[in-house]
């Protein structure tokens, strides 16, 4: 069976391809299809309404290595934009209307032409997303990134899995809770999270195990009050996000011989309640090369967006490519559509 086999001791995650067949491999699953599902749901495609947001994924390297990364980012992936890629972004921004540029890796700030992508992108008038780790503020070479964010206005989203220090380094690795509460107490003296201030630093829950992310109010409180009263630290909002049966946490569940359950959980807490806000209908996705896909994870799987048999790259993309263009999905698609929903910017409903 392909559950047995695609995991091997010792060699590399499986292909986008191979990821994408466990997904969709009927014989696993006594669940229809996701898009089955939107079609009891009175949905039979799904479609872009308006793009606001361009999410470019700047590539994989990246000073930590999660055990949840949908990315499989690492201090060994050299993946990189180019300059030439990411002036063709530029280009675009300067020539649409969308009005954020989203930028995520890997750790983004990792990649040299991070800070003209925040640069231009402000020149031009956008809002700029920095998803960071936290830790990569403290790292050498990097130490002067909070005040070029501050300075930049840049919107900070930034990985919190817990407020408890074993939690959050049991997900994220050794040493990594302790780092991230001081460089989160370094923004808030720069202003981010402050009373009155236009610094906006959120955080992101992802859960620890194979459960979906509580209610996001109730969470926020917690983390809040936690942070607040144990170190002293602020943040604005709190977003959790469901862990996607993507890249190193499938390889992870897998191995654990727990995927079939995890996916039987999705598919039960579908919530079509989540359709209609769905991320992938005002988002787009660039990879480091330049393509575009509709999310960051069918970026993973390697569905890109194509007109006829050629994928489209961001220097040739124009508004006639993507009208009335269905997105595609497929059964990890569970993952954004399951409990209360997830999204970039944390639950849906």
């Amino acid at each position: 069976m392909i559950l047995k086999t695609l995991y091997r001791t010792g060699n590399p995650l499986a292909s986008p391809a191979e990821q994408l067949h466990i997904l969709q491999d009927s014989q696993r699953s006594t669940a229809i299809p996701f898009s089955d599902k939107l079609g009891e749901s009175g949905v039979s495609q799904l479609y872009r309404r308006r793009l606001t947001t361009l999410q470019i994924n700047v590539g994989k390297v990246c000073n930590q290595t999660c055990t949840h990364c949908h990315v499989d980012a690492g201090p060994d992936r050299r993946e990189s934009m180019s300059y030439e890629t990411a002036r063709q972004v530029i280009g675009f921004l300067a020539r649409s209307d969308v009005k954020t540029l989203d930028i995520t890796g890997g750790a983004p700030e990792m990649n040299p032409n991070f800070r003209m992508l925040v640069k231009e992108a402000k020149q031009l008038e956008k809002q700029v997303i920095d998803r960071c780790n936290l830790t990569i503020l403290l790292a050498n070479g990097f130490t002067d990134l909070p005040e070029f964010l501050a300075e930049h206005q840049v919107n900070i989203v930034a990985s919190l899995p817990c407020y408890l220090e074993e939690n959050c380094d049991a997900q994220r690795g050794s040493g990594v809770f302790v780092k991230s509460i001081e460089a989160i107490r370094r923004l808030n003296e720069l202003g981010y999270a402050q009373p009155s201030s236009n610094l906006h630093l959120d955080l992101v829950y992802n859960p620890t195990g194979l459960g979906l992310p509580p209610e996001q109010q109730k969470l926020e409180a917690s983390y809040k009050s936690e942070l607040d009263n144990r170190f002293g630290i602020q943040f604005n909002n709190l977003f959790t996000i469901t862990n996607m049966p993507v890249s190193r946490f499938l390889d992870d569940l897998l191995r654990r011989e727990k995927y079939g359950e995890y996916m039987e959980k999705l598919i039960n807490s579908f919530n079509p309640s989540t359709i209609d806000d769905l991320m992938c209908r005002s988002l787009l996705s660039v990879d480091w090369n330049g393509f575009i896909y509709d999310c960051d994870f069918n970026q993973m799987l390697d569905l890109a967006i194509a007109d006829g048999d050629d994928r489209v790259h961001i220097s040739k993309l124009t508004d006639d490519l993507l009208s009335d263009r269905a997105i595609r999905v497929a059964n990890h698609c569970y993952g954004c559509t399951a409990g209360c929903g997830s999204s970039c910017s944390g639950s849906l409903v």
